[in-house]
């Protein structure tokens, strides 16, 4: 559990703030090369926080923990959309990578990234989590080998996600993710978890046991995770 440092804050923007910092004094101390990055409304006020700042990425490579397959980068319901909307068409990377959703070969695909992933090798993974417990789109049950593959999503998943589609499009039941290996071979994780839907995932990270059906749990299994939180967990 001594692993796992939590920080508490006041609201989402304030969560933001301190990924900011964590970030420049990385930058500073050129610690941050390759970026893994997360999707979804966790997320709106962290890029928001990112390209209003005067932080240099232009040497930063980045890769996304997963994408929605069937959905091309132009669909507004893709994650390739999402992060071009909120983070990329306002700051300069190096390089950016998110998995190709419509890939003719979905397998060789995941295998494709997870060898990007290996040879560029994670400074840092940002996550968030998702109400069910699960990380990227590593659903309850997913083993701790896991790398790049395609999940599919489970009903409590779907249901939550629906909310964000746009233009009446049906959410695609699978998506390329990182696998719980692919995560864990970051060299820092941080965890963004905001609003009481997401306290039975963080109770459970503080029970200290690795339980394959949160698979947020997985993280006591890392040397390196910082949750930045605004429950108060005591």
């Amino acid at each position: 559990m001594e692993k796992c440092k939590f920080i508490q804050v006041q609201s989402p923007e304030e969560g933001a703030e301190q990924f900011y910092q964590l970030l420049k004094e990385e930058l500073e101390n050129d610690r941050l090369q390759v970026l893994g990055l997360a999707t979804g409304s966790t997320m709106i006020p962290v890029y928001k926080k990112l390209t209003e700042s005067a932080l240099d990425f232009s040497n930063v490579t980045t890769f996304n923990l997963d994408e929605y397959v069937g959905l091309t980068a132009s669909s507004p319901n893709s994650y390739a959309y999402f992060m071009n909307d909120h983070l990329f068409s306002k700051k300069k990377f190096k390089d950016t990578n998110i998995p190709n959703g419509v890939a003719p070969d979905l397998d060789a695909e995941c295998t494709r990234y997870e060898r990007a992933l290996q040879d560029a090798k994670l400074d840092i993974q940002l996550l968030g989590v998702g109400e069910n417990g699960h990380i990227a789109f590593n659903e309850p049950g997913t083993p701790a080998d896991s790398v790049t593959h395609v999940a599919t999503l489970t009903d409590s998943t779907l249901g939550v996600n629906s909310q964000y589609f746009e233009n009446d499009e049906k959410i695609p039941e699978t998506a390329l993710t990182m696998g719980i290996a692919s995560i864990l071979s970051a060299k820092k994780l941080v965890l963004l978890a905001f609003g009481e839907k997401k306290r039975p995932a963080l109770m459970k990270v503080l029970e200290g046991k690795v339980d394959q059906d949160w698979t947020i749990t997985y993280l006591l299994e890392h040397d390196d995770v910082i949750i930045i939180t605004d429950l108060d967990l005591k």
